[in-house]
């Protein structure tokens, strides 16, 4: 079976309530504060291991919150490398108006990270014995880590043999691409960023997604499009999958982490990239089913998964 790590460098507790209305101003009376894990990497590692997988989650924390992170995770019984960070890791808060069923995200920066903890995470990684089959790199980079620091690691995975993923966004992303990965994960909206196009409809975001793995800049790429679905594209041609009619009554968060997650899992089963898109939009949507950043379970995934209506585009 194959070996899957993940890196978080900005993890965080994440803190998740519910009020009626949001308001300015006003005291909002919430619900009772649910506590999960949270962090783009993390979220993977938890999807992975529920999924039977042999994963382990690698991330930079520090302080109360960064105990609090870690106890969580020993719950769910994920198994964890902690790079240990002076800065305190940080919180995120999402609050769901259950009026309208909007949820309201408040994501902070991030602690301090200073040059010899994120460096001692990088030659970590390329000491490991053995190799992880698959390194997926998923979140922001906190503040004091270098915008190239992503490329930095996609060199270093180049050179081990490794298959990597990377979701972020921004110069971070940019710099990750001149080096190249194994599979990218953009939203539609960071897609119009790095391309600096408009992309307004399915042959637009089929050429954009071809014209990154023809320059070599990616093998393959994976396209949330939140209510429209997904788009998968390898060197062989490009699938595109129809969202599922799941409420997302719950909230929306860790949606794309769940997607990720069950994509590669498929994949490094030697699935073909239409299934492992079918799977990744049944996550999604599994996800909108748990509240917080609860994620998704694996039988709503299997249920949904048979839903999935994947074509492959002209």
């Amino acid at each position: 079976m194959k070996r899957f790590l993940t890196l978080t460098l900005n993890p965080a507790l994440d803190i998740a309530t519910s009020t009626q209305r949001v308001q300015p101003t006003h005291k909002l009376r919430c619900t009772a504060a649910q506590l999960y894990p949270g962090g783009g990497g993390i979220n993977v590692a938890r999807v992975l291991h529920r999924l039977g997988c042999p994963v382990q989650a690698w991330y930079l924390a520090g302080g109360l919150t960064g105990q609090r992170l870690q106890a969580l995770l020993k719950a769910e019984g994920v198994p964890t490398q902690v790079q240990a960070i002076a800065g305190a890791t940080r919180e995120n808060f999402s609050v769901l108006e259950s009026s309208s069923g909007q949820e309201f995200r408040f994501v902070l920066p991030g602690p301090q990270v200073q040059p010899p903890e994120w460096q001692a995470c990088l030659r970590g990684l390329g000491g490991l014995q053995p190799q992880p089959d698959w390194l997926i790199a998923s979140g922001s980079l906190p503040p004091g880590v270098p915008d190239d620091f992503y490329a930095q690691l996609a060199q270093q995975a180049h050179q081990q043999g490794q298959r990597l993923v990377l979701d972020t966004s921004g110069p971070a992303l940019a710099a990750a691409l001149q080096a190249g990965v194994y599979l990218l994960k953009p939203s539609l909206r960071e897609l119009r960023e790095l391309t600096g196009q408009p992309l307004p409809d399915a042959p637009a975001w089929q050429q954009a997604v071809q014209q990154l793995i023809a320059q070599g800049q990616a093998q393959m790429v994976a396209l949330s499009l939140g209510e429209q679905g997904a788009l998968l594209a390898t060197p062989a041609g490009v699938w595109q999958a129809a969202a599922l009619p799941v409420s997302a009554d719950a909230g929306t968060t860790g949606a794309g982490d769940c997607f990720l997650a069950a994509l590669v899992w498929a994949l490094a089963q030697d699935q073909a990239p239409a299934a492992a898109l079918a799977w990744g939009v049944a996550a999604g949507a599994a996800a909108l089913l748990s509240g917080g950043t609860g994620l998704a379970q694996v039988p709503d995934m299997q249920r949904l998964q048979t839903q999935v209506v994947v074509r492959a585009c002209a």
